[in-house]
């Protein structure tokens, strides 16, 4: 008796480890493993065991200030109304299919600063106080056709220097996850004297993309009869056909959109 109240609060209790079989997944992709359930001091009934998809997001706090969440974007159910005996060891297979709008981690292999996408095992105990679980980072790298406006970015001069995920919708666009990737550099030489920063956001689908930028133009605007540096974004979206990827010269289509942008088109800008 006194073991499976212990069990009841995870001591001695059934336990769960999720083990990855590929090391790296893209999105729109899937992502493979198995989950191996082990039985503790006791016999247990299974109310639950699934995997889902965690990211780490920025939303709105109170007073203005920005907080991280972990937001579910993916669930996957394993199994339900089962008994894991004492001792006993299961192994489940699973595949989890990622969104195509999922954040990317990675890009050959260096990680991006800032993103925390994981996969949460949960074990959920009939009669449990404390329900196992266990979370195992992913590693995401991007599609073709996001590696290519990385590239071009980077051919142009733009450096990279951090990237976040944001709870919100991109304004006028398909957009299916609650939340979307901003991935930050700061501007070559030839535009520093122009830009702040630049963002790139990718709205990806099945056979094509929405490839978003997002510029912080330095400005000067008159306020209270005076003259004072501020900035203002400034956004522009274009479509990627994965078919056509290499059809396109993206470095002079990007780069002739910032020269259009860098334009001064007041005499306060």
């Amino acid at each position: 008796m006194f073991q499976k109240v212990l069990a009841s609060f995870g001591q001695g209790g059934a336990k769960v480890d999720a083990q990855l079989t590929d090391r790296a997944v893209r999105p729109g992709g899937p992502l493979r493993g198995q989950v191996v359930l082990t039985g503790g001091q006791v016999d247990q009934e299974v109310d639950g065991l699934g995997v889902t998809l965690l990211a780490r997001v920025e939303q709105p706090g109170d007073e203005g200030k920005v907080e991280l969440v972990d937001l579910p974007f993916q669930n996957v159910n394993l199994a339900s109304n089962a008994t894991v005996r004492a001792g006993q060891q299961l192994t489940v297979p699973f595949e989890v299919h990622l969104p195509w709008e999922t954040p990317i981690t990675s890009v050959l292999g260096k990680y991006l600063t800032g993103m925390a996408v994981g996969l949460q095992t949960n074990l959920d105990l009939s009669g449990s106080v404390v329900d196992p679980q266990d979370i195992d980072a992913v590693v995401i790298e991007p599609l073709p056709a996001q590696h290519r406006i990385l590239d071009a970015l980077s051919r142009i001069g733009f450096t990279f220097k951090s990237a976040a995920l944001e709870k919100s919708k991109v304004a006028g666009l398909d957009q299916q996850l609650p939340f979307f990737q901003e991935i930050r550099f700061g501007p070559s030489q030839q535009f520093a004297p122009v830009f702040n920063e630049l963002a790139v956001t990718f709205l990806a689908g099945t056979g094509t993309m929405q490839v978003v930028l997002d510029v912080e133009k330095r400005v000067r605007v008159g306020k209270g009869g005076g003259l004072n540096a501020q900035s203002r974004p400034f956004i522009g979206a274009f479509p990627v056909d994965y078919g056509r990827l290499g059809a396109v010269n993206w470095e002079q289509q990007i780069e002739g959109w910032l020269r259009e942008v860098a334009r001064p088109r007041a005499i306060f800008d």
